[in-house]
């Protein structure tokens, strides 16, 4: 009788996952569909538009008119070198705060994590008058800022919990042999957390890649990514259908990849130390 529970059970559970896996991925695949779609279709109704015919002349149209490749170049130099850099800062803090913890370090990393709570829109017109009296408007370095110290809280709130996974006997060893603070991070400490810092490295990278308030707002052309790339294409003569799904197709293709060759990584790092 319990085996039989717990068989429908499991049943239960494996068809729940598949249907909020499938609920997840339909918006995508209606993306994919409407782009394959002239744009006459793309706004018929889902029957109609569904038997119409399959059409690549959206993408054509698209990279003809865009610069597709300029868009995709800024957005892989923001997201990796805004991640490079949250992480140069966030390893150090975050070993300070799992190793050498002072009374009000978990309140740090509380007020840190509030942060992300503030509605951006709330320090849009100090930020975009800063950014202007610095000439940092529409320039990778000044985006390069921003998504750096927008994902930095995430970044050492991961590294933090995985650093406390780590022994501080180790540590205590190696000090004992004579390491130095540089030492121990960049030698000890790094290598054995690599697989939680390769797994806040993929994911603030997707944060980054997906990144379009600050995007939008404090770029026109020269540092614009990809999310400025897909928001061209709604304009004040309408919505193009069409050609905004095959935009938002070519913008989201490469971080899907990218989330599914390194799925193992993620999974495995995000459940590192998970298990005693």
């Amino acid at each position: 009788m319990a085996r039989k529970s717990s068989a429908t059970a499991k049943i239960v559970t494996t068809g729940f996952a598949w249907a909020m896996a499938l609920l997840i991925f339909f918006p995508i695949l209606w993306i994919v569909i409407l782009s394959f779609k002239s744009e006459g279709d793309a706004i018929a109704t889902p029957l109609t538009m569904l038997s119409a015919p399959w059409t690549t002349a959206t993408y054509t149209e698209v990279l003809n008119r865009s610069d597709y490749f300029g868009f995709f170049w800024n957005s892989v130099i923001l997201a990796v070198g805004s991640t490079l850099m949250a992480l140069l800062i966030a390893i150090p803090a975050a070993w300070a705060m799992a190793f050498q913890p002072g009374p009000r370090t978990k309140d740090l990393l509380m007020w840190m994590l509030s942060t992300k709570m503030m509605p951006a829109v709330g320090v849009m017109v100090p930020m975009y008058l800063l950014f202007r009296d610095l000439g940092l408007l529409d320039t990778r370095i000044g985006l390069l800022i921003v998504l750096t110290l927008v994902n930095l809280p995430i970044v050492v709130w991961m590294l933090y919990t995985y650093f406390k996974e780590i022994p501080t006997e180790i540590l205590e060893a190696s000090r004992m042999d004579g390491a130095s603070l540089r030492s121990e991070i960049l030698y000890v400490l790094t290598p054995m957390a690599v697989p939680g810092i390769a797994s806040t490295l993929l994911l603030n990278i997707i944060l980054a890649w997906n990144e379009a308030f600050w995007t939008l707002r404090l770029t026109t052309v020269d540092a614009a990514p990809l999310t400025a790339f897909i928001a061209s294409y709604s304009s004040p003569e309408g919505l193009f259908y069409a050609k905004l799904s095959a935009a938002s197709t070519m913008a989201i293709a490469p971080i899907v990849i990218l989330g599914w060759f390194s799925q193992k990584q993620l999974v495995r790092g995000l459940t590192f130390g998970a298990v005693k």
